[in-house]
């Protein structure tokens, strides 16, 4: 998996345009990033990478840069640009 698989991931999740998943991109910083939408994300990341997310995980997913961080926990390198 690749970045732009975690990027798809935040696009579909979040329903928002590509240009908008950056590194940048907190919790609470737009307006789709909401508690319903965190919980949209959480699902989409556990499906899409075939993952559990600890409770601890779910709580520290406050940005895109964090996801690519949870996921590296898992043995899952998102620093890749190739799909």
């Amino acid at each position: 998996m690749s970045e732009s698989s975690l990027r798809d991931a935040f696009q579909t999740a979040l329903q928002i345009p590509a240009e908008q998943v950056t590194d940048g991109l907190q919790y609470n910083s737009i307006r789709q990033w909401d508690s319903v939408g965190h919980m949209a994300l959480v699902a989409e990341i556990e499906s899409r990478f075939a993952v559990v997310l600890s409770t601890d995980e779910i709580l520290g997913l406050s940005s895109f840069a964090e996801a690519k961080r949870i996921l590296q926990a898992h043995g899952i390198d998102c620093n890749g640009k190739a799909g």
